[in-house]
């Protein structure tokens, strides 16, 4: 089936030019979400008070906020007073626009002799095997695509915010969740069924653990319920609540466990938050495949950049991000991959537990090892009066590290005070 025909160039460079404008809001957001609590205000900040250099407070002219170009012709400084920009404005901007063109390619199959069969999101299970007409399979193609670059936006910030303060804001998070469980009830998004199942593997389970003949016919006849091709609308939210609770409870799991093993914070709540999210727009199994993904995008990365940085605490959410990008663009081999474990119908709790179980079995045999080889089993916890050197060296940290990743914070008045020139600067209007 044809889906449709425009020159590749100028649909790939139009979303380029696109993703690339939208990168520039996104380093706003990146900087601004962080200075609220609130979901509201944090919103309203981003767009209020205008952007402007954090040196000389000038607002920045709209031809130099033109995406990547601007940071070019500046040559990375300041118009007025030379500030160093850091070049991670024009890399995001740049970045973002790649992602607008690579989802794209991924998802969206084009020009003349183009198939749906090509599409990254086509398996056996996707609803795109529904008979349609041609206008109609274009546009749901388009709009999940819309749906799951939405998606990608929010990991894109959830994840530079977690790099720069190791945390996730509610203001990323929470919107987000709202899109994908809204966005469900479209009743076509989903990439897998939110259940389904091997009639041989349901047939063992009832001859192992009940009566053969008492079990309901439905379970052994059909491999997807009926009522989920039958009612599109609730089975979409079916698959978004269902990634939810289960995506959000995996790493809530982890989270009380490695506490108890530990003694320590292993997983922070806004990776929680940020899997539930994820949940939410994949469904449980693609969900399941994030969760497995992540921590080998994480080891190699961590081994990659071993020499150069030996921190025992990494942010997690980027690399649950990148696991659910390699998720969508690389859904089909996954699915062929995966396909008979989440097929084994009543098994699927039984595994689940086992699975569980073998988590908390390997973090103590961790905890045995340590213990053998000498090393101490827990950190020692660090208690004592926070003094004023403690508290003008935390700021003056924070606004160091801040300031190296291109997004410095605004100056707490105690450390121009501690080093003598809090009136020096009020006189220059800093």
């Amino acid at each position: 089936m044809i889906l449709w025909d425009l020159p590749a160039a100028f649909v790939y460079g139009f979303l380029f030019v696109l993703g690339a404008v939208i990168g520039s809001f996104l380093n706003v957001c990146v900087y601004r979400l962080p200075l609220r609590d609130d979901i509201v205000g944090a919103w309203r900040g981003v767009v209020d008070p205008p952007s402007s250099c954090p040196s000389c407070r000038h607002r920045i002219l709209s031809i130099d906020n033109i995406p990547i170009f601007g940071w070019i012709f500046l040559r990375g400084r300041c118009r007025f007073c030379r500030h160093r920009i850091s070049i991670r404005y024009p890399l995001v901007e740049f970045l973002n626009g790649a992602l607008f063109v690579g989802l794209y390619i991924a998802m969206v199959p084009i020009g003349f002799h183009a198939k749906i069969e090509e599409s990254c999101l086509f398996t056996d299970v996707s609803p795109f095997n529904l008979q349609g007409e041609f206008q109609g399979l274009t546009l749901r193609l388009h709009l999940q695509y819309l749906y799951y670059l939405v998606f990608a936006e929010a990991l894109l910030v959830a994840s530079l915010i977690d790099l720069d303060l190791q945390i996730i804001p509610d203001s990323v998070t929470v919107p987000a969740m709202v899109v994908g469980i809204l966005g469900s009830l479209a009743g076509t998004f989903y990439l897998v069924p939110v259940w389904s199942q091997n009639p041989s593997f349901v047939t063992l389970f009832w001859s192992l653990f009940a009566d053969p003949e008492a079990r309901p016919p439905w379970w052994t006849e059909v491999t997807i319920p009926q009522w989920c091709l039958d009612y599109p609308i609730p089975h979409g939210l079916a698959v978004s609540l269902a990634g939810f609770v289960i995506g959000g409870g995996v790493i809530w799991f982890i989270r009380i466990v490695g506490a108890w093993v530990f003694r320590r914070e292993a997983m922070g709540f806004g990776d929680v938050i940020l899997m539930a999210v994820i949940g939410s727009f994949l469904g449980w199994q693609p969900t399941l495949i994030v969760f497995f993904l992540a921590p080998l995008c994480a080891l190699v990365v961590v081994l990659a950049t071993w020499l150069f940085s030996r921190s025992r605490e990494i942010p997690f959410g980027p690399y649950l991000s990148l696991g659910a990008l390699l998720t969508i663009v690389a859904w089909k081999p996954l699915y062929a991959a995966t396909a008979h474990f989440f097929s084994l119908g009543p098994f699927v709790p039984v595994l689940a537990a086992l699975l569980g179980l073998s988590l908390v079995v390997v973090l103590w045999f961790v905890q045995g090892l340590k213990w053998l080889a000498g090393i101490p089993l827990y950190e020692d916890e660090v208690t004592g009066e926070w003094t004023s050197a403690d508290q003008l060296t935390f700021f003056a940290s924070h606004q160091a590290a801040a300031a190296k990743s291109g997004h410095p914070r605004p100056e707490w008045p105690g450390v121009a005070a501690g080093q003598g020139t809090l009136q020096r600067k009020l006189w220059q209007g800093r």
